[in-house]
């Protein structure tokens, strides 16, 4: 317990509540969309983003959060625009995806002396979290929980059935460009605790860990913060422990957490 009065420690428990609300709402609107694989694609994407930071002297997570915004927008352009002859959207995600680790390498490779940080960018790291991240972690997490308290109807709609959407009159396009707005911030501010190599697990397992007892979109994302949340705790308090960087030990939790309630399922299944 006396690591809990180290200030790193404490921004890194703060960083893991933030978190696992931030990406348990934008995670569940991604599984429940079906693109699992843009959370991978805008993780990998913002790498292009870090390494213009480095090379420009800037902060990288203010560049790679434009670069990160900018690619979403991409996609769910590219993916959406035109009745005819559209893009496959799963190819402009490996576009995009190619694109922003090639711009990564490039910058990275240009800027000169050595790159500080750049593993904890790649795989997370508690040391590296501060107040004025938790700041901005905190401005985001209150915005999508007032947006999906809101609006949970017509995100649900837009997730599950656009065209349904459309024909009701909801404002689509505004909520797919707007999910992916917040999905490219959540992504982007994440990677100091995950890192970037990991990311796409955090918006993905806990909603398939729900969804293997409920089908219900709230009860997913209520239960996919909870299960991020302690899967974040475990995992950083692990990584204190092995001296290893915080985000491999949260995805191993997180997919323990699957597989015991996996077998928990089936057992509930053959005793039906």
């Amino acid at each position: 317990m006396d690591i809990l009065q180290y200030t790193f420690f404490q921004n890194a428990l703060w960083a893991s509540l933030l978190i696992a609300i931030a990406c348990g709402i934008a995670g569940t609107y991604i599984v429940s969309r079906r693109i699992v694989f843009i959370s991978g694609g805008i993780t990998h994407a913002s790498f292009g983003g870090l390494g213009i930071g480095f090379y420009l002297g800037i902060n990288p997570l203010l560049s790679a959060l434009i670069f990160a915004v900018l690619s979403a927008f991409g996609v769910e352009y590219l993916s959406r625009s035109g009745n005819y002859k559209r893009i496959r959207e799963d190819s402009v995600i490996a576009a995009i995806w190619s694109l922003g680790m090639a711009t990564g390498v490039i910058f990275i490779f240009l800027t000169p002396g050595y790159t500080p940080n750049l593993s904890a960018f790649l795989f997370g790291n508690i040391l590296t979290v501060s107040k004025n991240d938790i700041l901005w972690m905190s401005m985001l997490s209150a915005t999508l929980v007032l947006i999906y308290s809101l609006g949970r109807k017509v995100i649900v709609y837009t997730a599950f059935d656009r065209d349904f959407a459309f024909t009701q009159g909801l404002p689509v396009r505004f909520i797919e460009y707007m999910m992916m707005l917040f999905i490219a911030a959540t992504i982007v501010l994440s990677i100091r605790l995950i890192g970037i190599m990991l990311l796409m697990s955090i918006m993905t397992i806990p909603q398939m860990t729900a969804n293997l007892f409920t089908s219900n979109y709230h009860k997913i994302t209520i239960t996919s913060c909870i299960l991020g949340l302690l899967s974040c705790i475990s995992g950083l308090l692990l990584s204190c422990f092995f001296n290893i960087p915080s985000g491999a030990f949260i995805i191993l939790v997180m997919i323990i957490i699957f597989l015991i309630a996996k077998a928990i399922r089936d057992i509930l299944i053959r005793k039906r």
